[in-house]
C-alpha cells in the first residue's frame, strides 16, 4: 500500500493529510487510489508478460463501476460469477471476447444471456451444467464456447473458507469426470470445449500449490492430445495473496511467472488469469471515527463508527487488517486495545493491539487493505446504510459511489 504514508506523524494519502478529508466527510467511507490501481496493473503485466496472458479482473472482489471502467481502460478483461456482474462488466466497457463466466450455480437465465452475448467462455463446473448449456444453445440455434473447471484435489495453505481446489469443495469437475466428458463430447453438438480452468483458493502465499497445479494440467493436456482433443485456453485462476500487515509474507510473483512461462512455452496455449485481490486489495482503505473509548478489565474497547456490515472480512474469515491512527501520538495506551464496531455481534471486531498510539473520542483511524472484498461483502445489517466511496487520483478527490440513505433502505 504505497499511497498511504505517515508524514510527520500525520497519515496522508498521496501526501494529502487524511485528517482534512476525514473532517469534511461523513464517516465511515471508503477511499481508493487510482494511482495504486494503475501501478498494480502495470507491475503485474510486466511480471507476467512472457506468457502473454489475458488478465481478467475478478469483479466479485470490487464491483465499483468507476473502478471497473478504469481497469477496463487499462486493457484487462473481466471474470464474472453472476448475471449482475456480467451486466456490470458490459456497462463498464469490457469487450465480450475478454469476459469469462465462472460459478457453480448458473441459472438458465444467466446462461441464455451469456450465450446470446457470445462471451469468451462460460466455465462449467459440473456434468449437469454442461448438458444444460448444450440444451440451451441448441434451443437458441447456437454453438457456444465453454471451459471446464477442474477440481485438481490440491490443498492450498489458506483459510478453509477460501480454499476451492480440494475434492471436498463444491467447485469444479474431477479429472476422471473430465476425461469421461471428452470421451462423450460427440453427444454435445452445440458445445465447443476450448478451455480448461482451475482455481485452488484465495490469499495463497506459497508457490508450491501453483507448481502442482501446472504439473497436473500438463499431464491432462498430454493425455487429451493423445486422444486428439485440442485445448486453446488454460485459465489458471488467481488467488495470489497480499500482505495485510507490515511484516507479512509477500507472494513470489516473479517465481510464479517463471513457472507459467515454462508451462506456456511447452504447451503453446493461451493463458488466462482471474485476479482480484492481488490487483485491488491494497488500493482501498476505510476512514472511520472513534465513537467511544470503553475501559473493560484488561483492555480498552475502541468503538468505531464502522462495523462488520461495512467490512466483513474480519468477522467472516478472522482476517487481520492493520489499523493506523490518522494522527500518531507519542503517548501510548497503558493497556491493550481492541478495535470494535457498533454492530450487535461479538464478531464485530477488527483486532487487538498493544502499545498503540493514544486515541481520543472523535479521533480518526484508517483500516487498511480494504480494496478487495470490502464493499462487495457489505450489507445493511442493523439497518445501516452502505457507505460512501471516494477515489483519489493524484491530488484530486471524487465520489465514485454515494452514501446510501436510510430512506432508500426503508
Amino acid at each position: 500500500m504505497d499511497f498511504i504514508k505517515f508524514k510527520k506523524n500525520i497519515l496522508c494519502a498521496n501526501n494529502l493529510p487524511l485528517i482534512n478529508l476525514a473532517q469534511k466527510k461523513s464517516t465511515p467511507f471508503y477511499l481508493y487510489s487510482a494511482d495504486q490501481i494503475k501501478k498494480n496493473i502495470k507491475v503485474l503485466k510486466s511480471q507476467l508478460k512472457s506468457s502473454k496472458p489475458l488478465i481478467c479482473f475478478a469483479v466479485k472482489s470490487n464491483s465499483n463501476l468507476q473502478i471497473l471502467k478504469q481497469i477496463c481502460q487499462l486493457g484487462l478483461g473481466a471474470d464474472v460469477v453472476s448475471l449482475g456482474e456480467l451486466k456490470l462488466a458490459l456497462k463498464a466497457g469490457f469487450k465480450v471476447n475478454k469476459i469469462v463466466f465462472s460459478g457453480v450455480g448458473k441459472t438458465n437465465d444467466e446462461l441464455k444471456f451469456a450465450i446470446k452475448k457470445n462471451i469468451l467462455s462460460i466455465n462449467a463446473e459440473s456434468k449437469n451444467e454442461i448438458m444444460n448449456i448444450n440444451t440451451i444453445a441448441k434451443a437458441l440455434n447456437k454453438k457456444v464456447n465453454i471451459g471446464i473447471r477442474i477440481n485438481p484435489n490440491i490443498k492450498a495453505k489458506t483459510n478453509k473458507k477460501i480454499t476451492t481446489g480440494d475434492k471436498i469443495n463444491k467447485f469444479g469437475i474431477s479429472i476422471n469426470d473430465l476425461y469421461d466428458i471428452f470421451k462423450n463430447k460427440h453427444k454435445l453438438s452445440n458445445i465447443n470445449i476450448h478451455l480448461l480452468s482451475v482455481h485452488i483458493g484465495s490469499q495463497i502465499k506459497d508457490i508450491q500449490p501453483y507448481k502442482r497445479v501446472l504439473n497436473t494440467i500438463s499431464k491432462i493436456l498430454n493425455t487429451l492430445r493423445k486422444d486428439k482433443h485440442q485445448i486453446k485456453f488454460i485459465d489458471l485462476g488467481g488467488g495470489m495473496g497480499i500482505p495485510y500487515f507490515k511484516n507479512d509474507t509477500k507472494f513470489k510473483i516473479s517465481e510464479f511467472a517463471r513457472e507459467v512461462k515454462k508451462f506456456h512455452s511447452k504447451h503453446k496455449v493461451n493463458i488466462i488469469f482471474e485476479i482480484g485481490r492481488y490487483l485491488i486489495g491494497d488500493t482501498g482503505v476505510i476512514i472511520s471515527k472513534v465513537t467511544y473509548l470503553k475501559e473493560a478489565g484488561d483492555r480498552y474497547f475502541v468503538i468505531l463508527d464502522t462495523g462488520m456490515n461495512d467490512m466483513a472480512r474480519s468477522a467472516i474469515y478472522e482476517a487481520f487488517h492493520e489499523i493506523l491512527p490518522i494522527i500518531k501520538r507519542s503517548k501510548k495506551f497503558n493497556k491493550k486495545i481492541e478495535f470494535v464496531g457498533p454492530i450487535c455481534e461479538s464478531s464485530d471486531t477488527f483486532g487487538v493491539y498493544t502499545k498503540y498510539s493514544k486515541l481520543e473520542e472523535g479521533d480518526y483511524i484508517c483500516l487498511t487493505n480494504c480494496g478487495a472484498y470490502g464493499r462487495t461483502l457489505s450489507s445493511n445489517y442493523n439497518m445501516r446504510p452502505l457507505i460512501e466511496e471516494v477515489m483519489i487520483n493524484k491530488n484530486k478527490l471524487k465520489t465514485v459511489r454515494k452514501r446510501q440513505s436510510l430512506n432508500e433502505i426503508i
